[in-house]
């Protein structure tokens, strides 16, 4: 059974790109452009997520959604990667509870082997 990659963005191309990028690579992929799909996590039931941190019309930054999820469900692990153009993501991806980050732009090839990393096929 292909692992699960929850993807939350809402720049509509990067969506579209990790989408078939992903598939490719032969996960399942979930795409969400708001940060609505987080309160459905539970029944998503992602191997990993990758959540930005802006995300325009969310009342919420990924980095409350990750720091939200991590204290809800604190016995399930499942890796959380914010993916970010944010000059202090390190930060405040070790504030949030983020498993790691990638930096936008981001090298395709790395973002693939840190998922590798955290949820090997």
């Amino acid at each position: 059974m292909a692992k699960r990659i929850l993807i939350i963005d809402d720049d509509e191309d990067i969506l579209d790109i990790l989408n078939i990028i992903f598939q490719d690579e032969g996960y399942e992929v979930i795409i969400s452009n708001t940060g609505h799909a987080a309160e459905y996590v539970h029944q998503i039931n992602p191997d990993l997520m990758l959540l930005d941190i802006r995300l325009a019309g969310s009342e919420k930054t990924g980095a409350e959604i990750c720091r939200e999820i991590k204290n809800a469900y604190p016995n399930e692990h499942f890796p959380i990667v914010l993916v970010s153009a944010e000059a202090n993501i390190s930060l405040i991806a070790s504030y949030c509870g983020a498993d790691a980050f990638v930096s936008k732009p981001f090298d395709i090839f790395k973002l693939i082997k840190k998922v590798e990393e955290l949820i090997p096929l």
